[in-house]
């Protein structure tokens, strides 16, 4: 395993659980700790963000690339997340099931079409 991948591996990791962890503890309100949960989950995008420069680092190239394209891509990607995240709290905190289903699955989808943006169609 090159030292690159490896670092993304732990790096990765790191971020996920802190963000599986975060969302936890603000989803749950049984467990009280909504503020906490959201000061990891800021922590958990700074790990990720900051992998993501590191890989790029390792890989020779630019840290940051802005143009139209970059900036149109991470605006969908983010309207994406934020859909599926409205889904996710439509059922675990206010349980309307049914419409929490369906923005859930919307934004899978659009989430999902962030692949043929990046890598195009051949």
């Amino acid at each position: 395993m090159k030292k690159k991948n490896f670092v993304t591996l732990i790096m990765s990791i790191i971020g996920g659980l802190l963000f599986a962890l975060g969302m936890c503890m603000a989803l749950l309100p049984e467990w009280g700790v909504m503020m906490q949960g959201i000061v990891v989950g800021v922590v958990s995008a700074a790990v990720l963000l900051a992998m993501m420069l590191i890989r790029r680092k390792m890989d020779g190239k630019p840290m940051i690339v802005l143009n139209g394209r970059v900036i149109g891509t991470t605006l969908f990607g983010i309207l994406g997340t934020l859909v599926l995240g409205a889904g996710m709290c439509l059922v675990l905190v206010w349980n309307l099931l049914l419409w929490g289903i369906v923005a859930g699955i919307l934004g899978i989808v659009l989430l999902l079409c962030l692949i043929p943006m990046v890598k195009g169609i051949r």
